[in-house]
């Protein structure tokens, strides 16, 4: 099969996760040009993977207005930007690997569809979690009839408390109007998996949640505006010390470290907790999404959903419960139990892969997107792709009428 040559719009955190896998396969695909805004990062990636100088752009609108140089690109970029960048390079012919969310709005996601669809491209939007062994596995089961009909399910998403506090209250992620709604941000590919595992449409959702501890309100007497000269902060879960200082003194730098500064060092730490956001106390930033919420789905066949995506957990597997018929499972996104009610026997099968770095990033489903996707492009068939534009788009009207009925306080029907 020909190399594979992608470009990448966003060198930040998602993008350099999806370019790992083009190092790790060389003689598949191949990066031949990136757009990043910020300097540092742009001529890190430009050397990293041996770009030339002629194919780096400090503005993705630049690469965009060149010839078609590339097969596929890949869409990092914010979320807010998606929605231009997809249009113009579907246009350009490019075949797209978009990150999650697929657009801000309704509007975009359905534009998007139609842009794509017109164009012919092959289309795949970054919902690594069906991409994932586990989730390959647990729907093979499913569709065997192995615990009958589905009846209901049960789904967690255990955000994190210093995960929520670092994405969600003091990053990038933390307002709606610099990003958007948490449960668009954070869980749209929860509910694509649930859409996913139950194998039918959604027709109605109710939910609830909102913001109740990362408020001005809930800050301690003794709190000061920053970490690093809180009176409080030995006490405090979220203290950006605990969450960046101390991992940097122990000599880890990846993620969430890196996010934060291009200064891998103590002292580079240090300093962007003393002046950048990521210092700040947390019941004084200007967040406004959730930090917990839950939705409530009837699918067309009969069966219910209740999903729950809470700021206060652990950093964690997601956990999710199944009911059928016949029988149910339990499984964490590594560990699959089965439970038949006919023979009271309790099966257990793990699906956890080899601790290798090619593997590393949600279960294995950064891995299975990129090799996917550089298949479907390779070979021309977009049959490979689990998450194409019809699909994505239906996943998507699921969240936006979930965060209707949360702000209403109302059933939605789709």
């Amino acid at each position: 099969m020909p190399v594979v040559k992608i470009v990448l719009l966003g060198a930040g955190s998602r993008g350099s996760v999806y370019s790992n896998y083009i190092q790790e396969y060389p003689d598949e695909v191949k990066l031949v040009g990136v757009a990043e805004p910020r300097e540092f990062y742009r001529n890190q990636f430009a050397h990293k993977h041996q770009i030339p100088s002629e194919n780096v752009f400090a503005d993705w609108r630049d690469l965009a207005s060149r010839d078609k140089f590339a097969d596929a690109v890949i869409i990092a970029l914010q979320d807010s930007l998606h929605v231009e960048a997809a249009v113009s390079l579907a246009g350009k012919g490019y075949h797209i690997l978009l990150e999650k969310p697929m657009a801000t709005t309704e509007q975009g996601c359905r534009l998007i569809v139609d842009t794509v669809v017109k164009a012919k491209v092959i289309f795949s939007v970054c919902h690594v979690l069906r991409y994932t062994p586990y989730s390959q596995k647990l729907k093979s089961i499913l569709a065997s009839g192995r615990i009958g009909e589905i009846v209901s399910i049960q789904h967690l998403e255990p955000v994190g408390y210093w995960h929520q506090a670092h994405s969600f209250v003091r990053g990038n992620w933390s307002r709606e109007t610099d990003s958007t709604f948490m449960l668009l941000s954070k869980s749209c590919h929860d509910l694509d998996w649930i859409r996913f595992m139950a194998g039918s449409k959604c027709v109605k959702v109710s939910s609830f949640g909102n913001l109740k501890h990362f408020t001005k309100k809930n800050k301690p007497k003794d709190a000061g505006k920053r970490c690093l000269e809180c009176n409080y902060e030995p006490k405090c879960p979220y203290s950006a010390k605990k969450i960046y200082l101390n991992r940097a003194m122990q000599g880890h730098f990846c993620w969430p470290i890196d996010t934060i500064t291009n200064d891998l060092s103590v002292d580079g730490v240090l300093n962007a907790l003393k002046t950048g956001p990521y210092g700040r106390c947390v019941y004084l930033c200007d967040n406004d999404v959730v930090d917990h919420q839950v939705v409530n789905m009837l699918f067309e066949d009969g069966k219910t959903v209740t999903f729950t995506m809470t700021a206060f957990t652990e950093l964690a597997l997601r956990k999710t419960r199944i009911f059928g018929t016949h029988g149910e499972i339990y499984g964490d996104g590594s560990k699959i139990m089965i439970y038949d009610f006919l023979t009271d026997s309790i099966e257990e099968l793990n699906t956890a892969l080899p601790n290798e770095s090619i593997y590393v990033g949600h279960g294995g489903g950064d891995h299975g997107l990129m090799k996917n996707f550089t298949a479907a492009v390779s070979q021309g068939d977009s049959s490979m792709i689990l998450t194409g534009p019809a699909e994505t788009l239906e996943s998507h009207l699921m969240v936006f009428a979930a965060e209707e009925a949360r702000r209403k306080g109302n059933v939605v029907s789709l």
